[in-house]
């Protein structure tokens, strides 16, 4: 049965059908989104908590706790971590990759209502949830700033006018605000004045709250007007507050400003923001889980103007770092990378031809399957990312194959004397199995994958996919398109007057000597080859071992560094640091940081309990483009890190921003270790002694712990009899604490656009000193003034700066980079053993998370997934050849493949990564297709000729030689550019460019001499078994009554 045969006899019905196939691709390639990679994200839903002034150990037993009890019985967690640090707690919730978020996200609610009742009655406002990952690199940073406006305001500004605008935009996650706090009422009591009065703290805070309201008042009826009824209730400003009156003594009214001073200023003091020098209100924004970045941002940048006119001419609003330039610099240089590819190919193909008519058949099949494969992709919902055009690069050379394999046979026609219809009718018959065979066998490689339910079959689908519909749209072309040019485009072939076939021109016929040198130099040897099959089998043994040694010594990662043009990390000062002391060495690391001359921008934000403990600070580097620094954005991390270490009395942790982050956890490096355990105390004297030795390895770099445990803290040891007898209940200490020293936030002023605070606490010089304690007195039920040394004594302790936990167990993470020339199987390797040197108790576990458990998860199935894609090629060859004996044969091309590549991996001291392992399943289709060639060619002519098997694979070598030389080179030049190419995203596609070209150079050397030899052995194996069927069926066959 010839399948072109239709095609070829109805050639504008062909052209008609390619051409629709072409314009829908071009109109689909146009609608296609762009993003850096495909869009998989664990479902992850952050869940937010604030409690002024309430302590991290605090927040995690009442508040953390709790929760993570509730939404610890919700179905598809996968982990659960949360962060407790001043007055503020995140949970992070990452589900199953099927889980889908919008379910996941009722299910969070309804735990967070479950879990009301267990939350603390001082929490004003329920905890919230954002459907956003906080590990995720924000995709943009916006600055607000001004010369004369204050930043109370222009945070005021932000969260009004512009956090909401930004919020409503498709594909934003979050919006986060930092550099300042909403405006507030600030009263600052002196507590002498109050002593003097009898008057105590609560006292003040009752009558702040109860002078300032906004309740329904009602209404007027009538009988023919209406009115509502309203009072001047409430107090908006601080000149509203200073004539409130708190008492009286001896018939004298005392007023708030005779014991306080107050004040407008902001609800929280202890935050600083910059943009560059300038000090500034930032705003982060992070897409949401499965959102195009790109779409995102272009919608957000589309408003800027429209919120800049909301703003006033006073305050500019800038935008500070925007990924979007980088990440269509990177899908600029892979769409460069894939025409270079095509025009190599096609050249590959018209130094074989050298007949522009011939040339002209694949050079216009591969842009069909190729445009045409985008169609495929828009219905798929796939984006144009640069894992999708690193498989339409590798198409080009497997594209062109198939049409190369029926272009060469029918031109063999032609030169055999067949008229132009005949030859492509026949010579598209006799290779029609064949392409089906190659196509069949390359798509099952990727049938592993496609199974695969974790994040990296999730990550590579959308590759194995959008390359298997590229390879079935050009066999379907080979097969009706390309036979259907050649019988129309091509001419006989002049023959000269003893039939040879006359050369046109110089060019070719020097072409044609070389060839014809390398198919008689290769005939000769393969003959020398086939007299010594024994020694030809055990170099492919000898090959299989060097495999295996090869694939143990290569290093081993997950996935390339990116440079996306952004870093971002954080300053940490000593943990007993104030904020005072961390602003100007913030301001510092910032100058630093502006002083590299591949720095564009740099902003950078201390405080706030949501961003960090109070001895932190945050910074995000915008770098220049990537045309204009020679510097990788890891190298520059690296270096200015190492200048950052002569700032005194502080450390700066770097890295560079990537597009794949696995976990939930916001870390300074970019590999996590974690230590749990359900004993805290434990967990806290074995984790120093952990990190101490972590951080002499010298594998790691940057090596950072989140175990902040040695903050300075000032106990009050109250002796509850005297307290008791002092008329004093632990209630009264606990508000008079609260009221002290917590920035309490005692009312409430509702105004149009927002809801601002009224902030209660003693004034300055009593919050910076704890001796100060000892002077402060507490009002008992009587009235009376006790001091607190009546009841209480200090006592210095350490407490924690922030309290982490990971599935509702204590966690400790160690976060570090890798040292140059290090691989992540090394790093793992070096801190397995360290660990185990401790001999930490059973109590403890450890273990990599993040993007360094995937790693493990990755490394421990990479034999596996390669095994599968061997087993599911055989049974594919397998059920196309109706034989288990010469899929075999055709796999035997496969070791010498793996070698090339591991070798030139090696030699480029490049890591097998989960790119590389692609490469390497690639090869097994591309290697596999000499085979085919061959094998496919003998069987035609044993079993039409009733040829020897030697014989026939003999003449198959010579007669494929050709179109194999042809298909290899095609396919190594398609993918040379990936190799060559440097700058953005490069090292990116290095790898898979590599293990490509590598394992083609040495198999394309091998294969050709061992694939015969195979095929000579399993044919005399495949005899032997049915001789021995044939003896052995008579007997069996034997009725057991005669025997």
């Amino acid at each position: 049965m010839n399948l072109s045969r239709p095609f070829i006899l109805r050639p504008v019905a062909t052209l008609l059908l390619s051409l629709a196939l072409t314009l829908l691709g071009a109109l689909a390639y146009r609608m296609l989104p762009v993003a850096p990679l495909p869009q998989v994200d664990f479902p992850t839903i952050m869940v937010t908590a604030s409690l002024a002034g309430a302590s991290p150990e605090t927040m995690a037993a009442t508040i953390a706790a709790p929760l993570e009890r509730a939404m610890g019985q919700i179905a598809g967690i996968t982990e659960m971590t949360s962060s407790s640090s001043q007055g503020s707690t995140n949970v992070i919730v990452q589900f199953d990759l099927e889980r889908d978020i919008d379910g996941a996200a009722r299910d969070v609610q309804a735990a967070i209502n479950a879990a009301r009742s267990l939350l603390p009655s001082s929490l004003k406002t329920l905890p919230t949830y954002r459907k956003a990952n906080p590990a995720d690199a924000p995709i943009l940073l916006l600055a607000l700033t001004s010369k004369t406006v204050d930043k109370g305001k222009l945070y005021d500004l932000a969260s009004s006018k512009l956090q909401q605008t930004i919020a409503q935009v498709q594909g934003v996650g979050q919006v986060s605000l930092m550099g300042s706090a909403l405006p507030a009422v600030r009263i600052e009591l002196q507590p002498q004045q109050l002593s003097h009065y009898g008057i105590s703290l609560d006292t003040v805070r009752q009558v702040v709250a109860n002078a300032t309201t906004n309740l329904p008042k009602g209404e007027l009826q009538g009988e023919g007007l209406h009115w509502w009824v309203d009072a001047n209730g409430q107090l908006t400003k601080a000149s509203d507050y200073t004539n409130l009156v708190v008492s009286y003594q001896n018939g004298a009214a005392v007023k708030l400003s005779d014991v306080a001073r107050v004040y407008d200023s902001v609800q929280d003091q202890y935050v600083a923001g910059y943009f560059n020098d300038s000090p500034s209100v930032m705003m982060g924004i992070t897409r949401s889980s499965g959102a195009n970045m790109l779409a995102t941002i272009d919608a957000i940048k589309a408003q800027l103007p429209i919120m800049q006119k909301m703003l006033p001419k006073e305050v500019q609003l800038s935008l500070a770092m925007d990924r979007s330039p980088s990440i269509r610099g990177s899908l600029r240089e892979t769409e460069l990378t894939l025409l270079i590819s095509t025009l190599l190919v096609i050249a590959v193909v018209f130094l074989f031809l050298r007949n522009a008519r011939a040339v002209l058949i694949p050079a216009v099949a591969l842009p069909i399957s190729l445009i045409g494969t985008c169609a495929a992709m828009y219905l798929l919902g796939y984006s144009l990312d640069t894992l999708s055009l690193m498989a339409l690069i590798i198409a080009t050379g497997f594209v062109v194959d198939d049409a190369v394999v029926v272009l060469e046979n029918i031109s063999r026609h032609l030169e055999e004397g067949a008229p132009p219809l005949k030859a492509a009718l026949d010579g598209s018959k006799e290779v029609g199995f064949t392409v089906l065979s190659m196509t069949a066998s390359l798509i099952a490689v990727f049938l592993p994958i496609l199974l695969m339910g974790s994040i990296v079959g999730r990550l590579f689908r959308e590759f194995a996919v959008t390359l298997s519909v590229s390879l079935v749209l050009s066999m379907i072309v080979s097969l009706t398109l390309t036979p259907m040019l050649c019988s129309r485009l091509l001419r006989a072939h002049k023959h000269d007057a003893s039939g040879a076939p006359v050369q046109p021109n110089v060019f070719y016929r020097a072409i044609e000597r070389v060839l014809n040198a390398v198919s008689d130099g290769y005939a000769s040897s393969l003959e020398w080859v086939m007299r010594h099959k024994r020694l030809t089998l055990l170099s492919l043994v000898l090959t299989v071992a060097l495999n295996l040694f090869l694939f143990t010594a290569v290093q081993k990662g997950f996935f390339p560094d990116q440079d996306t043009g952004m870093l971002m990390g954080q300053m940490r000062a000593d943990q007993a640091a104030s904020f005072q002391s961390v602003h100007p060495q913030l301001l510092a690391f910032s100058r630093l940081i502006q002083s590299d001359p591949d720095v564009a921008s740099v902003m950078a934000s201390t405080g706030g309990g949501a961003f960090g403990s109070r001895n932190t600070a945050n910074f995000f580097v915008s770098l220049k483009d990537s045309s204009q620094r020679k510097s990788t954005a890891t190298e520059i991390a690296n270096r200015l890190t190492r200048k950052a270490s002569g700032v005194p009395g502080a450390s700066l942790f770097l890295m560079a921003g990537q597009d794949l982050r696995m976990g939930g956890r916001s870390a300074n490096a970019t590999y996590q270790y974690s230590l749990q355990s359900d004993s805290l105390d434990t967990l806290r004297e074995w984790s120093p002694k952990v990190y101490a030795v972590l951080r002499k390895l010298p594998e790691l770099t940057s090596v950072d712990t989140d175990a902040q445990s040695g903050g300075q803290a000032v106990k009050l040891v109250i002796d509850r009899i005297a307290a008791r007898r002092l008329g004093l209940e632990m209630t009264n200490i606990d508000d008079f604490l609260n009221n002290a020293f917590s920035q309490r936030q005692v009312a409430t002023q509702y105004q149009a656009l927002n809801q601002y605070y009224t902030i209660l606490g003693l004034a300055p010089q009593y919050t910076q000193d704890p001796e100060v304690l000892k002077q402060l007195f507490v009002l008992n039920s009587a009235g009376n003034a006790v001091p607190l040394s009546a009841f209480a004594r200090l006592q210095s302790a350490s407490a924690p700066l922030a309290v982490a936990h990971q599935n509702q167990s204590a966690t400790t993470t160690i976060a570090f980079n890798l040292a140059d020339g290090v691989s992540l199987q090394q790093a793992k390797a070096a801190i397995d053993a360290a660990v185990i040197s401790l001999g930490l108790p059973g109590s403890i576990h450890g273990g990599m998370q993040g993007t360094a458990q995937a790693f493990v998860a990755m490394a421990s199935a990479m034999p596996w997934l390669i095994l599968a894609a061997l087993l599911a090629v055989y049974i594919v060859l397998g059920m196309l050849y109706e034989s288990w004996i010469h899929p075999i044969t055709i796999l035997s091309t496969l070791p010498s493949a793996g070698v090339g590549a591991l070798l030139l991996l090696l030699a480029t001291h490049t890591q097998f990564t989960v790119i590389a392992l692609i490469g390497v399943l690639l090869l097994i289709g591309i290697v596999k297709k000499n085979a085919i060639l061959m094998v496919d060619f003998a069987l035609h002519v044993e079993r039409q000729h009733d040829w020897a098997a030697e014989r026939a694979i003999l003449e198959a070598c010579r007669m494929r030689l050709r179109p194999i030389l042809m298909t290899t080179m095609a396919a190594f030049f398609g993918a040379l550019p990936m190799v060559l190419q440097t700058g953005g995203d490069a090292a990116l596609r290095r790898p898979l460019g590599l293990t490509i070209c590598g394992g083609l150079a040495l198999s394309q050397l091998l294969t050709l001499y061992t694939t015969p030899v195979v095929y000579v052995y399993m044919d005399r194996m495949g005899s032997a078994a049915k001789r021995l069927w044939r003896r052995r069926r008579p007997r069996s066959s034997v009725p057991a009554s005669e025997n």
